[in-house]
């Protein structure tokens, strides 16, 4: 082989090493700039899925919009603004008897149970009016939702009738279908509905049940609660006529039995 030939079969050799050194440093490159660019794609979704969380975090439930709603559909027989003024009974009775509950409470079921009928006969004959004041504070400390919607159900009951009202809310305390504190049924849209199928007004009564699945009165029944809250009032149930607690004789508490109400009630209404 001559010199030549030689030195320019070196020559091709390495333009041929070079072009594949080049060819090999594009692709490198091309390959960098794609994982770089993956993963700015990769830690904007991060991102993106992080504020997305942080929006919904920051996004109010359905009771807390409820609590912020602007406008608020009161139900039938109220009054007062946002109809959180509920008075049940003759307008010739007198006096009022102030009732504060909450539908979750136990004692309240216990007070209902024993007094109920009682306050219902006496309302019925005139001998007072029945101011009622719904409290959900049960759902704070026990993260529910049931005081709430049982809240509103009721509601939906005032809208078909003042005698709706206190025969549901008797229902909801009845040893049938009250639950434990810490049994959160009222929650359920389905149970509430069960528990007014005892109740003649409310029995297969298609527009109690709409209201009721809607959640037409949840923002009257957020309204009412801050009337509980804001009426310093500490506990449930508490009865006050003429601004002064109605307690059993010799208590704090509230009466009770049929025998203690009547005797605490009529000595509230001489006075």
């Amino acid at each position: 082989m001559s010199n030549r030939n030689s030195q320019a079969n070196k020559a091709a050799a390495r333009e041929r090493l070079r072009a594949e050194r080049e060819r090999q440093a594009k692709k490198d490159k091309s390959r960098k700039q794609l994982v770089v660019a993956g993963s700015v794609v990769a830690a904007l979704a991060v991102i993106g899925g992080i504020a997305y969380g942080v929006t919904q975090l920051n996004k109010p439930d359905a009771w807390e919009a409820a609590a912020d709603a602007k406008n608020v559909t009161a139900p039938k027989n109220t009054s007062g603004k946002d109809g959180t003024t509920v008075v049940v009974g003759k307008p010739s009775a007198k006096k009022t008897l102030e009732l504060y509950e909450d539908s979750r409470c136990p004692v309240c079921a216990t007070f209902e149970q024993g007094v109920g009928e009682t306050v219902s006969k006496d309302v019925e004959a005139g001998k007072y009016k029945v101011r009622y004041v719904g409290a959900t504070f049960i759902d704070n400390t026990d993260n529910g939702q049931g005081s709430k919607n049982a809240l509103s159900a009721l509601g939906a009951a005032l809208d078909v009738s003042p005698e709706a009202f206190l025969e549901y809310k008797a229902a909801l305390y009845s040893a049938k279908f009250h639950p434990e504190e810490s049994d959160d049924k009222f929650a359920k849209d389905s149970y509430l509905i069960e528990v007014a199928d005892s109740v003649e007004a409310l029995k297969g009564n298609k527009d109690f049940q709409k209201n009721v699945e809607d959640g037409t009165y949840d923002a009257w029944a957020m309204k009412m609660s801050k009337t509980f809250d804001s009426s310093g009032v500490q506990g449930t149930p508490t009865l006050k006529m003429d601004d002064k607690k109605i307690t059993a004789e010799g208590s704090e508490n509230a009466p009770m039995t049929a025998a203690e109400f009547t005797k605490a009630i009529d000595k509230a209404l001489k006075a």
